[in-house]
């Protein structure tokens, strides 16, 4: 009987185990905490998707590729070390950067681009 108890012991802490060492306490593999930085290829990825689609001149698409490049310096600045990063910080960042972004647009540039943020902000996944 000893040995039963024992071995129904072992299993239910085994078990337990298993269903908490999954990503998110459960399975669910959500992220934790802001999303990477991205490096100078990843940023000048986005620069040419975002040249594409607003149809930038060459000259705005290397104005806004050195924005692009100077807001993630920032950002990496705000969220590096052990410090966890202040949201409305970092939501003011954003604010200006995406300021200074329109103001290298024209005004036809300026709607895609607003258009364009508000199809990026929903492809993210929501928390």
């Amino acid at each position: 009987m000893k040995t039963i108890k024992s071995i129904l012991g072992i299993a239910l802490f085994l078990t337990c185990s298993l269903t908490f060492a999954q990503p998110g306490g459960g399975g669910q593999g959500r992220q934790q905490g802001p999303p990477p930085i991205p490096n100078d290829k990843q940023i000048q990825a986005m620069v040419d998707n975002l040249a594409d689609e607003l149809a930038l001149s060459s000259d705005q698409e290397k104005k806004v590729l050195e924005l692009y490049k100077a807001h993630f310096v920032q950002v990496k600045k705000q969220t590096s070390g052990n410090n966890r990063p202040n949201r409305e910080e970092l939501e003011a960042m954003k604010t200006a950067f995406e300021k200074k972004v329109k103001a290298e647009l024209t005004k036809e540039q300026t709607s895609r681009y607003e258009a364009y943020l508000k199809k990026q902000s929903n492809q993210r996944p929501q928390k």
